[in-house]
């Protein structure tokens, strides 16, 4: 009968994970995650799930990795909110769009562009994929309290990692090019993969959501001839995610 509570896909039920839970892709990620909180536990790892949970300022909270793209990022959230969570911060990775963001910046999203399939399944193409505005207002003040490169901005959300990085491949090439433009000339800060289902499926399910990302490289920078050095190292966006979910505990408290 216990093995029927647990989610599919996740394999947690109730009581596993707390109500404020932070949402990397990467599943090596969420070790790096969990060393801030106080007595951090792995309590499922299946497929791409990789769930710890421990505490932040006496609250139960929780890391779960979500892959890579909407589909299994939408999963893991509709599992999560049937265990219990209604708080969600995404600590991602991301690339750069607009020139002045610099690899090693932080960027937190104020919106994202539905460039997926995902959210589709969710809301009608007329509804916009925006965080939730407490939590996106944390991460912003958590990354200048900490003294990183803060930006915020509308973020592109893709379904296709190779479709940005080579669209010439793509028998459709010409759409993904245009649309990168198009992109461009909006002001979008950076492409990732995950927010837009994120934003989405948090509206629908009646929870909050914000992401902050980690930019690991600006191929508009390299394509300029500006130096960019490729940085992968996301502790920064990892302190940022803590301290904004810690101030949110505290608002809430």
């Amino acid at each position: 009968m216990q093995e029927m509570e647990l989610q599919y896909h996740i394999r947690c039920k109730a009581g596993d994970v707390g109500k404020y839970c932070f949402l990397p892709g990467d599943p090596g990620r969420c070790e790096a995650i969990a060393s801030h909180f106080d007595d951090p536990v792995q309590v499922s790892y299946n497929r791409e799930y990789n769930i710890y949970t421990g505490y932040l300022m006496g609250e139960k909270v929780s890391v779960c990795s979500t892959g890579i793209g909407g589909p299994s990022a939408a999963i893991a959230m509709e599992e999560l909110v049937a265990c219990g969570a209604d708080t969600f911060i995404r600590v991602g990775t991301c690339g750069g769009i607009a020139m002045e963001l610099l690899p090693g910046d932080v960027v937190v999203a104020t919106g994202a562009v539905r460039y997926d399939h995902t959210s589709y399944e969710y809301a009608p193409a007329e509804f916009p994929a925006v965080p939730d505005f407490d939590v996106a207002a944390a991460l912003k003040a958590a990354g200048e309290a900490l003294g990183y490169r803060t930006h915020t901005g509308v973020v592109q959300c893709k379904d296709s990692f190779y479709g940005q990085h080579s669209p010439e491949k793509s028998p459709v090439y010409y759409e993904l090019l245009q649309k990168w433009e198009s992109w461009k000339r909006l002001g979008v800060k950076a492409s990732e993969m995950e927010s837009a289902a994120l934003f989405v499926v948090a509206a629908a399910l009646g929870v909050r959501c914000g992401s902050c990302f980690h930019v690991v490289w600006n191929q508009e920078r390299e394509k300029a001839g500006l130096q960019q050095p490729m940085t992968e190292d996301t502790s920064a966006a990892i302190k940022v995610g803590i301290e904004a979910m810690k101030r949110l505990i505290m608002a809430d408290k």
